[in-house]
């Protein structure tokens, strides 16, 4: 491992008090959406926030939303808990990702993008394994931050960032990365969570993600949805045809139908 990079995540902040009471209520099985009503209304950028993506038509609903309580009905408590980590994502670092060859606004908007994604496509294929991967599918980018600092501090950003020129799909980027830095966007994802003591099924299907045949079998499920999230939309390609194509292939080996995540793609696509 990178000492450097442990030592970056070891510096992080913990999570905020709003973060840890949503993990609280999602870990207590009598919780209820009153609950977390209570906890998300006493945040008013996470409340802005989470009522701006719901009257978003990324996510498809029908009607404007006007309530923070109808918003979590709707979302349910494991996208809202997504919400809350990105947004303690945007409190807890300095972002930059030049490095990357992209924005700010652009890693912003290609999370939210893998989210609502995720969201259309396993809300029809497997809503209960949102639990996980509508988090996950937030926080799939955020070790390219870390990694990000890293170069920049080693004055290899500009190295970096040139040879990324060659590079056009997130496995060989997950590769590159860890010649040049020792370690993967995943893998640093993968320790972030650990060190925000978040539940093992979270860190361990991002840091799978690029090779779900090796991940144990409760998470292979998982780190198969997210390669096919992360192929279709990556700091490469967002929704694009060629993109597409590319998950077409995974989607058949991993035993996803192609109609309902293509239904999935062409809601968020006509919505961008």
């Amino acid at each position: 491992m990178n000492e450097s990079v442990f030592k970056k995540i070891k510096a992080l902040p913990p999570l905020d008090d709003t973060v840890i009471q949503i993990q609280r209520l999602h870990a207590d099985e009598n919780s209820s959406i009153s609950d977390l009503t209570k906890v998300v209304e006493k945040d008013p950028m996470l409340t802005a926030n989470i009522l701006r993506s719901a009257n978003s038509p990324l996510y498809g609903f029908s009607q404007e939303i006007t309530t923070i309580a109808r918003a979590i009905s709707l979302f349910g408590m494991a996208t809202i808990r997504g919400f809350a980590l990105s947004s303690t994502i945007k409190k807890s670092f300095s972002i930059n990702l030049e490095p990357y060859g992209i924005t700010t606004q652009d890693f912003l908007n290609i999370s939210i993008i893998q989210n609502a994604l995720m969201y259309n496509w396993h809300s029809k294929v497997n809503p209960k394994s949102l639990e996980i991967l509508s988090p996950a599918s937030f926080m799939l980018e955020i070790g390219k931050i870390v990694l990000a600092h890293e170069l920049a501090e080693n004055k290899q950003d500009i190295e970096f960032r040139e040879k990324l020129k060659n590079i056009s799909s997130p496995i060989d980027l997950a590769l590159f990365e860890t010649e040049i830095l020792d370690m993967s966007n995943e893998e640093v994802t993968a320790k972030i969570f650990e060190q925000w003591n978040l539940e093992t099924e979270l860190s361990s299907s991002i840091l799978y993600s690029n090779n779900p045949e090796e991940a144990p079998d409760h998470i292979k499920d998982y780190a198969k949805a997210l390669r096919v999230i992360k192929t279709a939309v990556n700091i490469f390609n967002q929704l694009d045809d060629i993109s597409i194509q590319n998950t077409l292939p995974l989607l058949d080996e991993y035993g996803f139908g192609h109609d309902t995540f293509l239904m999935a793609v062409a809601k968020v696509k006509d919505n961008l």
